[in-house]
This record gives structure tokens, sequence and C-alpha cells, in this order.
């Protein structure tokens, strides 16, 4: 993993950085952790969920940064996303916000059910929220360290192309 990270440009390392803070803003603002006069809070910010915004928000950076492709680089001809860093990022989004705050908690439990069943809860969702992101970001660097096939001749028909099956033989 760190192989393919040693591998990365300045501008690759620039999107993880920025994406890194523009992913701490998008789940800190309205979750309230950073006071605006937009949102607000009424239980007090957890001391595990600092650690959990900013785990999330370096690792939701990196994954973002693989999906830049770099100027001249080959493409890799992957054409499936993982979905575990959505994911991820949204069970950090949870579990960092106040418990009742939340209105799907609100609605489902009530005030004092989301107290107590959904806010024991939330540090279960921010390690599950940063189990994911790592997951993703492996999958992805390790995408990166593939070798890749090598291409056609350009004047190759399809005819000139290896089947995988030899011809019968006499």
């Amino acid at each position: 993993m760190l192989d393919a990270l040693r591998l990365w440009t300045a501008r690759r390392w620039a999107v993880a950085a920025t994406a890194s803070v523009v992913t701490a803003l998008v789940i800190a603002l309205p979750t309230a952790m950073i006071p605006s006069p937009v949102f607000g809070r009424e239980i007090p910010t957890t001391w595990w969920a600092w650690p959990v915004l900013a785990v999330t928000s370096v690792l939701s950076g990196l994954l973002f940064a693989t999906y830049v492709r770099e100027p001249g680089g080959q493409e890799s001809g992957e054409a499936s996303i993982n979905r575990g860093g959505a994911a991820g990022g949204l069970l950090a989004f949870f579990a960092v916000g106040c418990p009742v705050c939340n209105k799907l908690a609100l609605i489902v439990l009530g005030y004092t059910g989301a107290l107590q069943w959904f806010a024991p809860v939330q540090p279960v969702l921010g390690v599950a929220a940063i189990g994911l992101l790592a997951w993703a970001l492996r999958a992805r660097l390790r995408g990166q360290l593939a070798c890749a096939l090598p291409a056609a001749p350009p004047n190759a028909s399809a005819a000139d192309l290896p089947t995988g099956k030899e011809p019968a033989r006499s």
C-alpha cells in the first residue's frame, strides 16, 4: 500500500489534502462540531468524535485522490467504483453527530431512545466508518500497483491476436 503512495505526484497529494479538508468541513459543519449560526447541537461533542473526524477526513482525502487521473498516464480500464468509501463517510457522519439532533434517530427512537440506544452505538459506527474507508483505500491502492495488460500492436488485426487456444495439429 505504501508503495502506491510513494508513486503519487504532487498533484495527487494536493488533491488528497484538499479533499481531506473538504470532508472535514462537510461532516463537522452540519453536525455542529464546528459551531456555526446555521447548525446547533444540544449535546456536546464527545472526546472520541474528534479523532474519528480526523481519521475519516484523511482516509477520505486519500481515497478521493485515487480517482484522479494523472496527465499522460495510462488509463487503468477500471470501470467499477468501490462504494465502501461512500458508506464509510455516511457512517462517520452519523457517528460524530449529535444523537438527539439526528432526525432519523428521533423519529424512530424518540429523545430518550436516541440517548439510551443510539448514542452508545455511535462509537461503533465510527470504528465501522474508519474500517470501511481503510478497506476501500486499500483496494484502490492495490489496484494502482496491479500489472497492466500489454497493448496490442497498432497494426494488429483481430486474427493476429492470441485466443488462448492452440490450433489442432494433425
